[in-house]
């Protein structure tokens, strides 16, 4: 089985919210310094593409993600823990597209790899804009089935697979057959395994696949929304003090002042 694990190189998550910037004029965060990682949830994405790899004795895992030349680094520390390939559309021209033309961008390259991709994983929202888009919205330009917040899959009879779907008062299993696109949530058994330092240095010498626009018809890339302003919003605050000798005098007037702000 061909698995398609879409992956997303965001600002560490773990940066002080105090140090976060943003640059207004051009619309983006910018924090000097801060580190470039692998998007949490696409890394639990791929660590259940491995999982199913290794359940099933075989079988192939690429790694795709859309972004500028830096963006190969994400890639590499995929290929680190034994992804198979690794695949960068080049962003270039297409810096901020929308969810919808990362979708279309997407489902061009997985239908231009080979072999055919039976399963495509993309975590269930990315690390920066947390919209959980465009698992969905691939499915739906691939005209594939989707299943949503799936914690684990397994191998199951007729090549299907066996899908663990987490709900809101337990969990469910659902069964589905190639192809399919699955969006993959957080759990207790696909947290992404740490690089051995033999693979670290194989993956720097790993070629990586580049697609840019133009390869995947360069109107499926075009956005339908834009990104009109960017900033952090201002925010003011005060405290007051309620007055009172004896606690049920300062409740009374703590009543009151609520009432005064007609928080009550």
């Amino acid at each position: 089985m061909h698995s398609v694990v879409c992956i997303k190189q965001v600002l560490d998550q773990d940066i002080p919210p105090r140090a976060f910037r943003v640059d207004r004029a051009a619309r983006r965060p910018d924090v000097a310094g801060a580190p470039l990682v692998m998007s949490i949830f696409d890394g639990n994405a791929l660590e259940t593409a491995l999982r199913l790899r290794e359940a099933q004795s075989g079988g192939s895992v690429t790694a795709l993600t859309i972004g500028p030349k830096g963006a190969e680094e994400v890639l590499r520390k995929a290929l680190a823990v034994t992804a198979d390939q690794a695949v960068l559309v080049s962003e270039g021209e297409l810096d901020g597209v929308d969810a919808q033309a990362r979708a279309a961008l997407i489902a061009a390259a997985v239908r231009k790899l080979t072999p055919g991709v039976d399963l495509v994983l993309c975590g269930r929202q990315a690390g920066d804009w947390e919209s959980g888009q465009v698992g969905s919205m691939v499915a739906e330009a691939l005209e594939w089935p989707c299943v949503t917040l799936v914690s684990q899959i397994t191998p199951a009879e007729g090549g299907r697979v066996r899908l663990r779907r987490e709900v809101e008062d337990g969990y469910e299993i659902v069964e589905a057959a190639s192809p399919v696109v699955v969006t993959v949530t957080n759990g207790e058994g696909n947290v992404l395994r740490l690089a051995k330092v033999r693979d670290v240095m194989m993956a720097h010498r790993k070629p990586i696949t580049t697609f840019t626009a133009a390869d995947l018809g360069g109107a499926d890339g075009v956005s339908g929304a834009a990104l009109v302003d960017l900033f952090i919003p201002d925010k003011s605050s005060k405290c007051e003090f309620v007055d009172g000798k004896t606690a049920a005098e300062k409740a009374t007037n703590l009543v009151r002042k609520l009432r005064e702000l007609k928080v009550l």
